[in-house]
């Protein structure tokens, strides 16, 4: 067992409290329409176990390790900052943006899904360019390709998009090395790279800092393990960081949450105001921003939104099934005492 690692308790016990939800979405975001999620009830509050449906075993273990590291932790670590948080604009069209960017209030960034498969850069430049107009030339903007473009792509993009006066560029390309070669390529115009999927989804995740190939870190407490070793691995590499949701309910968005305020420093608008992407949540209220920033708490599952929400008996048993396969995974990579 590592030293940020939380012990596993009996599998029974995460069963038990084990209530699988599906939330409608208002918009199409990540190829997603309903996020489903795992909700487990530990000893230190409610937690969330929400891997995407795609991610094998093996990585979604990881995630498992998260919701146990929040919900079995004894106590929060201690609130060091406010957490101020970004709109999040997925790829619609150009026209949609003010009505999605009113659902954020008082967010002084927004980030931008640029990159969409069977859009064009074209798409992409009126969207980022539409979100310039409404927030003005005070508003911050990043944007988030995801990986999709390859190094000229990327490069050709980032010339195109720079009159917009952006923040920082998200997950360009996605491999280390072509962020490097990136970085080096743009230098000139001063505008940062995010590294995001090469640190959460990389069996390595400081390889990205230790490369040169980002300025910033993008972190998810559940992909990256929990509170606990995110931090450590924030520490550890030594570069700014921005915390993430990785599209979860106020549940998960509350574990990002306590991240956020426990880092030493956080300089950035966190991407934890997703629950705005929600068109039913398991909290009445969600955690959704106010005036810009959300509160670094705990959150209750309501019982009716609970019921409300609750998966069909078709998918709660795929959950319960994957849940189970994950705990022999994690419980093979430790020996903690159960």
């Amino acid at each position: 067992m590592t030293d940020d690692a939380a012990p596993l308790p009996p599998f029974d016990e995460l069963r038990e409290g084990a209530r699988v939800v599906a939330l409608p979405m208002r918009t199409r975001f990540r190829g997603v329409d309903t996020r489903e999620a795992l909700l487990l009830s530990g000893p230190g509050g409610w937690s969330e176990f929400s891997p995407f449906a795609e991610y094998d075993d093996d990585e979604a273990a990881t995630w498992l390790s998260a919701a146990i590291d929040f919900g079995w932790m004894p106590q929060p670590p201690a609130v060091r900052h406010e957490i101020r948080v970004n709109a999040t604009v997925p790829a619609v069209p150009a026209e949609s943006v003010p009505e999605i960017l009113a659902r954020f209030e008082g967010c002084r960034t927004a980030k931008v899904k640029v990159a969409e498969p069977g859009q064009t850069l074209a798409d992409d430049v009126a969207r980022v360019r539409a979100v310039r107009r409404e927030m003005g030339p005070e508003g911050r903007i990043r944007v988030d390709a995801n990986g999709a473009w390859n190094l000229d792509e990327a490069e050709h993009a980032v010339h195109v998009l720079a009159d917009c006066d952006l923040e920082y560029i998200e997950q360009p390309c996605a491999s280390v090395d072509e962020l490097a070669e990136l970085r080096r390529r743009i230098g000139y115009l001063d505008i940062p790279i995010a590294a995001d999927e090469s640190v959460r989804r990389a069996t390595d995740p400081l390889a990205v800092a230790r490369a040169g190939a980002a300025d910033i870190l993008v972190i998810k407490a559940q992909p990256l393990g929990g509170v606990r070793r995110a931090r450590r691995i924030v520490e550890e590499a030594g570069l700014p960081a921005v915390v993430s949701s990785a599209l979860d309910t106020s549940v998960g968005l509350s574990m990002g949450a306590a991240l956020a305020a426990a880092l030493p420093q956080l300089d950035y608008d966190c991407g934890l105001g997703t629950s705005v992407l929600f068109a039913a949540d398991v909290c009445e209220p969600p955690l959704t921003p106010s005036f810009g920033a959300i509160p670094a708490r705990r959150v209750v599952p309501d019982a009716d939104a609970l019921a409300a929400r609750a998966a069909s008996p078709e998918r709660r048993e795929w959950w319960l099934q994957r849940l189970e396969r994950c705990y022999a995974v994690l419980s093979a990579r430790t020996d903690a005492p159960r």
